[in-house]
C-alpha cells in the first residue's frame, strides 16, 4: 500500500475525493499526512476527521522562502510518503526541493496544460475565448505548471459561462482525475522516465485522457 502526503492551502475538495476513494477500496493506498501554509485550511479539518496527521507551516514563521521549504519537506519526510501530491496547494515549491522529490510529486491545475499556467485559469480561458477547458494533473518541476503533464480532463466552455460556472464544472471533473491518476501512480503503472511519461514501461505521446467513465485512456 503506497503513503500519499498531501499538500493543500484551501477547502481539500481534492483531498476528500482521496479519502473517499480509499475508503472505497478504489485507490489501495493510505494518506499519512496533509500539509498546509494556512493553518485556518479546511483541509486541515477534513483530515483531522479522517484521523490524519494534519500540519500546518506558516511561511511567516521564516525568515526566508528556502528556510520554509526546508522546514516543510522536513515534516513531510517525516511521514515517509512514496508519493506527494498538491491538491490546491498556492505556494511555489523551491528548486531543491522539487529536485530531491523528482518523480515523486505531482500537482492538479484547472487547466489544459500548457495552456492557462499560473492563478485566475478560468478567466484566462473564457478572454482567450477558448471552446474547450478542463484540468491537468502533472509532474512537479522547479517551473510553475511546467512538468510532463501525466493526464488531463476536458470540460466544454458553454455559451453564458462565467468564471464561476466554469469553474464548477471542471471541479467536477477534476475530482475523478486525480484519484485515477493517483491511481496509476500507486500501482507503478506511470512513472517519470528520462523523456517523458511513462506508462508500463512505454513512453506516452500524450498526456491521457479521463473518459466519460472516469478512467484514463491514451491518446494518440
Amino acid at each position: 500500500m503506497r503513503r500519499i502526503a498531501v499538500l493543500a492551502s484551501g477547502r481539500g475538495s481534492n483531498l476528500q475525493a482521496l479519502l473517499d476513494a480509499i475508503a472505497g477500496g478504489t485507490l489501495d493506498a493510505e494518506i499519512v499526512g496533509v500539509f498546509s501554509d494556512r493553518p485556518g485550511a479546511r483541509a486541515l479539518d477534513l483530515a483531522r476527521a479522517a484521523g490524519v496527521a494534519a500540519v500546518a507551516c506558516r511561511p511567516r514563521d521564516f525568515a526566508t522562502r528556502a528556510a520554509y521549504d526546508e522546514h516543510l519537506f522536513s515534516r513531510i519526510d517525516e511521514v515517509q510518503p512514496d508519493l506527494i501530491v498538491c491538491a490546491g496547494y498556492m505556494r511555489l515549491l523551491g528548486e531543491l526541493q522539487v529536485d530531491a522529490h523528482r518523480g515523486r510529486m505531482i500537482n492538479i491545475h484547472p487547466s489544459l496544460l500548457p495552456a492557462f499556467k499560473g492563478l485566475h485559469t478560468h478567466e484566462q480561458a473564457l478572454a482567450a475565448g477558448a471552446r474547450v477547458h478542463g484540468s491537468s494533473v502533472h509532474y512537479v518541476t522547479a517551473e510553475l505548471d511546467g512538468g510532463p503533464v501525466i493526464a488531463q480532463a476536458r470540460v466544454p466552455v458553454l455559451d453564458g459561462d462565467d468564471a464561476a460556472t466554469l469553474a464548477a464544472r471542471v471541479l467536477q471533473r477534476e475530482h475523478p482525475l486525480l484519484v485515477a491518476a493517483t491511481r496509476l501512480l500507486c500501482d507503478g503503472r506511470v512513472t517519470l522516465g528520462a523523456h517523458g511519461v511513462c506508462l508500463d514501461g512505454q513512453l506516452l505521446p500524450a498526456p491521457l485522457r479521463l473518459d466519460d467513465h472516469d478512467r484514463l485512456t491514451a491518446t494518440h
